[in-house]
């Protein structure tokens, strides 16, 4: 196991979680349940997203793509109108 990702928010950990499982590798994530001991321990460095070894490399470059995309952050609220159309 590789560390691929380390996350800010737990929700971050998942989108990248999904993301990989979406492309087909192993992804994992580890220290998701220290969360709740913030205060009591360290608070950076908690959340790793995790692959094989063999996804690695793979995983990095998909990482790369979507932390390089540009966001329309009015996209979401195009998709919902679009559906209430049906």
């Amino acid at each position: 196991m590789r560390l691929v990702f380390e996350a800010s928010q737990i929700a971050e950990a998942h989108i990248i979680k999904h993301l990989l499982e979406r492309a087909g590798l192993f992804a994992a994530i580890h220290g998701e349940h220290l969360q709740s001991g913030v205060g009591e321990i360290p608070a950076s460095g908690l959340l790793r997203v995790m692959t094989n070894d063999a996804d690695y490399n793979e995983a990095k470059s998909i990482i790369q793509a979507w932390d390089e995309a540009e966001w329309d952050e009015n996209a979401w609220q195009t998709e919902i109108d679009e559906v209430g159309k049906t």
